[in-house]
This record gives C-alpha cells, structure tokens and sequence, in this order.
C-alpha cells in the first residue's frame, strides 16, 4: 500500500507562517562557495536584516492571534506547536521544499531526540518522497541519517548542490567526545563541514533537547535560524503557528476519544499491598505504599509512607488483616523492593490485589469486542482495523504468558476462528531475549525499526495481524492511522501519560487506497484504560494545562486569584451588642445520654434487616465519549455501563471483633444483634463490606437513641479563663483578619452614603455558601430591628454524639425588648407554609440539630431557630 498525502489548509498556514518571516530575502540561486580540501562548500546564506525579519514576525503573530514578541529576546529561533496526529512531520518537510522555491536555501539538519522519532522521520520521508516531487516539480533531493561510521557523508552534504537533508540524533554531537565533535588529521572536527553551509535546523519534539548540552550542541551547528516543532513546547521561543490539542479536537482533525474503563467495585478485602516509589529523605529512606485503610465508616484504599520497622497494621488504622506478619522490615530503592516479615516481597508497580487480572481479562475482552464491531463497520469501506494493548510486563505475553492465554480464548470464542496470527508483541531484544525497557536503551531501537518498517504493511489487509502488544515504553515515534483501540494492562494503575497513551492512535484513518477517511462516524478511538474516564478526563485536562499551557475556564475550581482576605471591624470586640451576646455563648457544655439496650438490638436489627443485599465485589465496564472545550476543560459523558460480579474466595476476619471496634459495643451485644437480624449468610459473599455496612447500621440506631435521651449540662465557672480565652480568638481576628476564596454568594457589607453600617463584626466581606446565606445577610443589613448580627466562626461548635456542630448566626434584635438568637439558615423549597420543612432535611442534620436545640435550653437568655429568612425570627 502507498499512502496518499495532501495538504490541508491549518497545514498551509502552518508553512506559510515559516516562508513569511523572511519576506523581501533575495533567491540565493547562486551558490557562495567556502574552500574545503579543494572542494567548494554549498550553503546557505540571508542578507534580510534582523529587524526586517522581526517585523514579518510580529505580522504573523497578530494574523495567528499570538503574542508578540521582540526579535532579540530569542533570535532566530522560532516555535510552530501542532497536536500529535495532525501532520507535524509533514508540515516541516514540506516547509523545507517552500523555503528552497521561495529563498533557494538547500541544507537542513533534523535534530530529533530519541531513536523511535527519527525512525518516524525516515519513514515519512520514504513515504512522502514521491507526493513532494510531484508538488515541487520533480525537485531532486538527498537524505540522510548521520552516523559515525560514516563521515565522508558530511562532505557530499556540505559540498551538493540540491536540497540535502540530514537527520541527526541529538546524543551524537552534544558532547565533546563525540566522533563529529573530535579534531581529525587535518586538525578540523567533522561538524565544521555542516556549520559551514549555515544549515536551516529543524528540531523535532525541542521539549525534550532542552539542557545547556543540547543547545550549546544546536548552536555548534552555525545555524541559518532554528525551527522547532512540537506539540508540547517547554519553551515556546517566538510562537508563529499553534494548533493546540483542543483546537485539533474540536475541528475534528484528530479522531475523536471514546472511553471504556473497567473497574473493580467493592473490592475492598484483603491484606492488600502496592508498593507506589520511594521517597529518599535527609537521614532515612521511606517508601509509599497503597493499603486498604480503616477508615471511622468504611475500608478504603489510601497511599502511606512507610520505613523501615513500622508496621502496616497501625498504618491501615488496625485493619485485622495486617494484623500479623506485615511489619516492614527492610526497604530497597535500588532493587524496587520492600520485605515484610511474614517473607513477603513487594516489588515495585506489582500488585497483589486478587480482582486485577479478573479486571485486566475483562478490559481484554472489551477490546477484542469493540474491535470486532468496528471491523464489521468498517472492512467494507475498506479500513483495516487495528488495536494496541500496552502491557508493563513482556513475560505476561511471551512464552504462553496470561496475555496471550486469554487473548486466545476470547478471540476463538468470539470469532470461532483461531487466533494464529492475528496478534503479535514488538518487544526490545536483549541478546535474542525480549526484555522490559524503558524506551530509551539501544535495545529498543530494533523494535522501532521493526514497527516502522511494518506501518503500511499493518494497513493492508494482505497481513492477517490486527491486535498489537508493546511494551509501555512504546511513546512517541511510532503510531498508525487505523489504531482505533488501545487498551492498557497493568499490573497496577497505568504509568504512561495520557496524551502519550492516545497519541498512539489519534491519526484519521486511511483505506485500502491510503486515502484519508474524513467521516466522523469512522474516526472513533476507544480506550480501555483502567482508571475511571472522570480520572482519564481530569488526568488529561492536568497534562494540556502542564504540558501546552493551555488554560481552562474556572469550571467551579478555586484560584488563586480568587483568594481574599477578610478584615474585621476595628473595636468590635469592645462593641456592647457583640459582649453581651458572646457572654451568652462562651459556657462549654456536656451531655449524657441513656437508652434502653434492648431497644438498640431491637432497633439495629431492623435497620440491618431492611439493608440491602451485600453485593459480591463487581466488575464494572462504563463508556463516556470525552468532550474537549477551553470554556468548561475537559470531561466525560457517559453513554451506558454494565457489571458483573466476581467469584472470589474472601478469607473470613473476625466479624465480631471488627464490628465491635467500629461501634463500641460488646461483643455479646454485636452477637446478639448479628443473630436476630438474619442476615449472617451474605458474609461471604463481601466480607468487609458486610463489617463496614452492618456497623454503619447499628451507629445510626444507636445515635439516634443517644439523641432521644440526651441531656446538656454546662460546665461548672471556676473562673473567666475560658471566656478570656476566646475573646482573645476574636480579637487576633480583629487584628490579622482571615483569608478565604470568594465565590458567588460571598457577601460585601452595604454602605451608606460613603459610610459602613456597623450592625456586623466585619469590615468587609462575609464568606458564604449558599443563596440562602447571602439573602440572609442582606436582610439582616436592612431589617430594622436586626440590631447586631454576625456568622459564627467554625471554631464556635456543639458537641454531638454524631460529631461537632457549627450553627450559623448569631443575632441580636429588638423591637419592644432585645431577643438573642442563633439561627441555624436552611432551604428546603415551597411547602405548603413559609418555614424549613424539616422532614426534607437529611437525617444527620435533623439529629443535630435536634442536639442543639436540648443545647441551648441551657444558655441564659438564647433561643435557638431554624429558618430561611429573618422574617420568621
């Protein structure tokens, strides 16, 4: 198969925008000759002044909507930015034949970074060559890749007289020991016969070439002026042209992303350990490692750091399953290990969760699936239908690894046929061994040939291969057009960078013909990765605003600029409205409860018994087509899901014992209430969930008999320490203030005639999180007989048998006589009379605010409502 190419109008803007900067050069048709051995050295040369130059660049900038920039802040250095999958390498070798039409420049260097892009760079040409000699006229040109073992060819390039292009890893020319870098007999470095013909330099994916080495090697090179191409400049030197990942989405030059994760639910049992890195400190090293952690209502996975002797049943908060054999006992950053005492080794990135390969099979099966429904779409418009799956390790698929077991047996099952063929691994080679690497070793480089070598092949449909498997190390350099799944196996939660990750299959697909298909119904990439498309969507988001400094409207974030400080009024707390109040309010206060003990067993048993089933850890499949926008960033939309449970032996804990923790009760009494409910079969079934739910039940009736026969007690006065002590909390607010993020409903004090009322404690701003809130300040600032008023701070709190609580206000108001209020502010709709309907209200709230309500009986001279507006004080 050939590939057909054309050029698309954003890229003709993008090679104009480089031919425009030197409007008003002459044509060099005659070549200038530098004498070299006797042989006459061709290069190029520009006689356009430097200010010349910076106004074509200015002019462009403003037709492109950039920022200007002064020619002297970066030279003739300049930065076009272009989206993986949009033609960036097509672009920067067609600007090199308009630079030789308009301005007759022959002699260009490519610097790229890495071996799989200078593969990709050799491969475009090949490809490319025969639609360029067609468009420029037959125009002869040469070239190359430099190599050491081959110098006599910097001397056919310095003195030919046709377009020659050589294409040079930047780690063969950065250092000075380099070959091209060493004095030869003559007493001249080889480099000198390219610096001499002042070669236009074009430096591919510039971000990763960004060391004082790199640019003092770029420099060596005498360049004509330097042109950098990327989709993720580091440093973006006089921005000309930008096609950012966003803008190519929505123009649908790239295929559009479609995500399908799988994920585990409820799989929360187990001693479960991964270790994430290691963190190296001042005097001892520590490790990070994710656990399930005993959370106050339920089991979660959450990362900890550990070192050397702690023990991870105290680190998970005294989940039972660590309890006996998981002290860490050595930690070894250079082997990527940690040992426990029980034998055990963890490795880095393994993962010992018992769900993951159930996950990893399914994700498999979602991939073979897609594919197949794609290609009964597809294989009649001609578009041969490819799919990558990046695994972490290569022993998972060589030599009948899990891979390719169950890539076998749901592909047969699926298909009826024999899988035989339809897949194959490119995998680095290590003495005729596959081996894992990082994607920079010289061991990678023949798997990048190999693929390169194979992309037109991989199109057609005269190859049966259509399922590719690659190490993760495989990131830019290699992609195809008609890659349109790409599922990521794992041990653990994939490493690889997300653009990396879908970069592999952004193209637009071509046909049998190697013609671009523009039909949106065909350019649909899926990928199946294993983290949830609202962690894919935000993951994403994060690398456009890291990477290409793209910045996202405020989509409800905080930011910085959004952060306030908030003044008190000066004098307040000397204010008699504000004393007499907070005398009312500084007492501490007790409580004691009573309930009758059969009545929670009694109680919990029906809460229990009313549960639902205890749910055996799932395997949940969802699918989110991915929206892209600069107003709102980048989210997932989702279009349907799907689960499955798992069949997985979960050893039994100590049920009582872990109940009992969570509820402090007996165990006569958790035994009690397990026997009566009739729900002690589904423990198998989950058995942490079955703890975490079960104790959550019994805490609800036992708070809320705690609730019914609470009783508040103030604390006995021994003197006016404690209320010296919080006058002084409010008189450090009145000196320093306090900083918040404003928002939509924050409050500013009104004035009158140039003048602040001084009906509140603050000078400015109160900090608000509702419309309720904010109405309510307002009426406090305009009714009447609010004579004082101001919002509680969250250090004034009630205590609770379910937890602090913090009111809102607190008032003062007279009409006849002076009435101290603390209103609680809710909103729960039109009802059939004015008032909070407080049935609407959670059951939490209802509960504290019952306590609060017993609470203030025992304050002097405060009444304590629940209301919307002031009115109803």
């Amino acid at each position: 198969m050939e590939l057909k190419f054309e050029q698309l109008d954003y890229q003709h803007d993008a090679v104009n925008a480089v031919v425009r900067l030197f409007q008003g050069e002459p044509n060099q048709e005659q070549t200038f000759a530098l004498q070299s051995d006797f042989l006459p050295v061709v290069g190029n040369r520009r006689v356009l002044p430097l200010d010349e130059i910076g106004k074509n660049l200015n002019e462009v900038q403003q037709d492109f909507s950039l920022q200007k920039t002064q020619i002297g802040e970066h030279g003739l250095n300049f930065s076009v930015e272009m989206e993986t999958g949009t033609g960036k390498t097509y672009v920067y070798l067609r600007t090199i034949f308009e630079l030789n039409r308009r301005y007759g420049w022959r002699k260009f260097v490519i610097v790229v970074p890495s071996v799989p892009i200078r593969e990709g760079v050799l491969q475009s040409i090949r490809a490319m060559t025969a639609h360029f000699q067609t468009a420029f006229d037959g125009v002869h040109f040469a070239h190359s890749v430099y190599s050491s073992d081959r110098l006599n060819r910097l001397r056919s390039f310095a003195t030919g007289t046709h377009i020659d292009i050589l294409i040079m890893n930047i780690d063969a020319f950065k250092k000075d020991d380099n070959v091209i870098n060493r004095a030869n007999e003559s007493g001249e470095a080889p480099i000198l016969q390219i610096s001499q013909t002042q070669p236009i330099v074009i430096v591919d994916e510039p971000q990763n070439m960004e060391t004082d080495l790199a640019k003092q090697a770029i420099d060596s090179l005498n360049p004509l002026f330097v042109l950098r191409y990327s989709a993720t400049h580091k440093n973006p030197y006089h921005k000309i042209y930008s096609l950012n990942p966003v803008q190519a989405y929505n123009k649908k030059l790239v295929k559009q992303i479609e995500v399908e994760p799988v994920l585990a639910q409820n799989d929360v049992n187990g001693a479960y350990v991964v270790l994430k890195g290691f963190v190296a400190g001042k005097k001892k090293l520590t490790a990070e490692v994710e656990i399930h952690f005993n959370d106050k209502k339920e089991v979660k996975k959450k990362t900890v750091k550990v070192s050397s002797g702690d023990d991870l049943f105290d680190k998970s908060g005294g989940n039972e399953s660590y309890r006996h054999g998981f002290i860490v006992n050595g930690l070894d950053a250079e082997s990527g290990e940690i040992t426990l005492s029980n034998g055990q080794v963890i490795t880095l990135g393994e993962d010992d969760d018992l769900i993951r390969d159930e996950i990893m099979k399914k994700q498999m099966e979602c991939a073979i699936q897609e594919h197949l429904k794609k290609e009964k779409r597809l294989n009649p418009k001609g578009i041969k239908v490819l799919s990558l799956f990046f695994i972490d390790k290569v022993a998972n698929y060589r030599e009948n690894g899990k891979f390719a077991r169950w890539f076998a047996e749901i592909y047969e099952r699926e298909t009826g046929e024999s899988a035989n063929g339809v897949h194959d691994g490119y995998f680095s080679q290590d003495k005729g061994k596959d081996k894992d690497t990082n994607g920079s070793s010289k061991a990678d480089e023949d798997t990048y040939n190999l693929i390169m070598k194979d992309k037109e092949k991989l199109l057609s449909f005269d190859s049966k291969l259509r399922f590719i498997f690659s190490h993760s190390a495989l990131k830019e350099g290699w992609d195809n057009p008609n890659v349109f799944q790409i599922c990521t196996l794992n041990e653990t939660r994939s490493p690889i960078k997300k653009r990396q990750e879908i970069g592999r299959g952004l193209r637009l697909a071509v046909n049998q013909k190697g013609e671009r298909v523009r039909d949106d119904g065909v350019n649909i990439l899926t990928v199946i990765p294993n983290e949830s498309y609202e962690s894919f969507a935000a993951n994403l988001q994060k690398e456009y605003e890291d990477e290409c400094g793209i910045q996202f409207g405020n989509g409800g974030a905080k930011r910085a600029s959004d952060r306030t400080r908030q003044t008190y009024r000066k004098g307040f707390t000397l204010d008699p409205e504000f004393l007499a109040i907070w005398q009312k309010l500084q007492h501490k206060t007790r409580y004691a409860v009573q309930f009758e003990r059969e009545k929670l067993i009694q109680t919990a048993c029906e809460k229990i018994k009313a549960m639902p089933v205890i749910q055996k850890p799932q395997i949940v499949v969802q699918k989110a087509v991915i929206h892209q926008s600069l107003t709102d960033g980048i989210w997932g939309e989702e279009r349907n899901s799907r689960a499955g449970q798992t069949d997985i032996d979960w050893a039994i804990p100590d049920i009582l014992h872990e109940i009992q923790k969570k509820t402090r009760l007996t165990r006569q009494t958790v035994f009690e209430i397990l026997s009566q409910s009739g729900r002690i079969g589904e423990i198998g079934n989950n058995p942490q969930r079955f703890i975490d739910l079960v104790s959550e039940k019994i805490q609800t009736a036992l708070h809320g008999l705690m609730i019914e026969g609470i009783e508040y007690f103030r604390m006995p006065e021994r003197d006016d320490a404690v209320y010296r002590q919080s006058l002084a909390r409010w008189q450090e607010l009145e000196q320093y203030g306090a900083e918040f993020f404003k928002n939509q409903y924050t409050f500013e004090i009104n004035q009158e005639d140039g003048i602040k009322k001084e009906k509140t404690i603050f000078a400015d701003y109160i900090p608000l999180d509702s419309g309720t809130e904010n109405q309510f300040a307002r009426d406090c600032e305009s009714h009447e007989n609010v004579k004082f008023y101001f919002k509680l701070p969250e250090w004034f709190k009630i205590p609770t048998p379910i937890g602090n609580y913090n009111p809102d206000w607190a008032l003062v108001m007279e009409n006849q006589e002076k009435v101290y209020f603390i209103a609680e502010t809710k909103n729960t709709g039109k009802g059939i009379q004015e008032g909070v309907d407080m049935d609407k209200l959670h059951e939490s709230e209802q509960q504290k605010i019952q306590c609060a309500k017993r609470c203030f009986e025992v304050f002097d001279g405060v009444s304590y409502r629940v209301v919307e507006k002031v009115t109803e004080l």
